[in-house]
């Protein structure tokens, strides 16, 4: 049976694949929203707000379980991320309410004439574009190898800012944010069966994000080679690297092929399995390490009791969330309605 930490750790992984595909794609669409543009761009932005209204809020739920499952179980690592992403860390939170709140004051303001043209609307997009990179950056911190931690204890020393502000987590923030930019695009072309020419811009856009999407994961793991040379090592040098590499660029080329001839329901499997294929490199080559290269996840742990009480309550609690998930996309989308998750 497997250890109660290296469970918890797929746990966390899971949750933060989950976070990427249904919150991610939000965060996309406020990018689209920054970028909309066109003689169509007010109703490209409107087909946006429709799509993330009935669904935004919930879908933060997956970066809950992120937290709590690293503060419960691991908490030597949270001290310790906590303490060294605090800037970036708090910019996302910034970010995720300035978005929320922008979202809601778009539509309710009523000095606002217009949600897709007023000031609102500037706040939630911008707000949209930097929440990802930052969670992204905090991402490639972390898988950086850059934590120093003091002798004889998990005590870190930092000068709060080098571990995230690098070339390497400043990729994958960007790496993130086109990622993001890509599931909204290829979920909006869905939303938006109704109205051909906006489907069309989106799917415009889906490619652009898909082809970007290609170089940016080749200049990430170039320079990963420096940054995070434990994850370069393992990305280019173990036995599933290869395979997993030449899988996920096929599910890519058969994404960008799908778009290409509006098989939009294939693309949209694609994408989801090209994300899924990114995250599992990423967790594979992380892997033993919650901070790496000093941290182990068992050494982070907390007792197993704790842990197994922990991984019970999150079954219990599935068996409630996800048939709810299930019900809520269901009413506010309808099982033939297109979603941006």
């Amino acid at each position: 049976m497997p250890e109660p930490s290296s469970l918890m750790a797929g746990v966390m992984l899971v949750a933060l694949v989950v976070y990427t595909l249904t919150g991610g794609a939000d965060f996309g669409g406020g990018v689209w929203d920054l970028l909309a543009s066109g003689p169509r761009k007010l109703e490209q932005r409107r087909r946006i707000a429709q799509a993330i209204a009935p669904i935004w809020e919930a879908n933060h739920v997956w970066l809950i379980v992120v937290v709590v499952v690293m503060f419960v179980c691991f908490p030597p690592a949270f001290a310790a991320v906590s303490t060294v992403m605090h800037i970036p860390l708090t910019l996302m939170l910034f970010g995720i309410v300035l978005r929320g709140t922008a979202f809601v004051f778009r539509a309710y303001d009523p000095q606002n004439e217009d949600e897709a043209t007023g000031p609102w609307r500037l706040v939630f997009a911008v707000a949209s574009t930097i929440t990802p990179i930052m969670l992204g950056m905090v991402l490639g911190g972390i898988t950086s190898g850059t934590f120093r931690f003091e002798p004889g204890s998990m005590r870190v020393s930092t000068d709060f800012v080098s571990e995230w502000a690098a070339a390497f987590p400043v990729m994958v923030g960007v790496y993130g944010l086109a990622l993001c930019a890509l599931l909204a695009a290829v979920y909006l072309i869905h939303d938006t069966a109704d109205a051909p020419d906006l489907q069309e811009d989106f799917r415009i856009r889906a490619l652009a994000a898909a082809v970007f999407t290609g170089p940016l994961a080749f200049g990430t793991l170039a320079v990963a080679r420096l940054g995070a040379p434990h994850i370069y090592d393992a990305l280019v040098s173990s036995s599933l690297a290869l395979p997993l590499h030449v899988g996920t660029g096929i599910v890519a080329l058969g994404a960008i092929g799908a778009i290409w001839t509006r098989r939009y329901g294939v693309a949209r499997v694609l994408v989801i399995a090209q994300t899924m294929g990114i995250f599992a490199g990423l967790g594979a080559a992380q892997f033993p390490y919650l901070v790496a290269p000093q941290l182990t996840f068992s050494d982070a742990a907390a007792p197993d009791h704790v842990l197994w009480a922990v991984l019970g309550i999150l079954c219990a609690g599935g068996l409630l969330l996800v048939p709810a998930f299930v019900w809520l996309y269901s009413v506010f989308k309808g099982q033939s309605s297109p979603r941006l998750h």
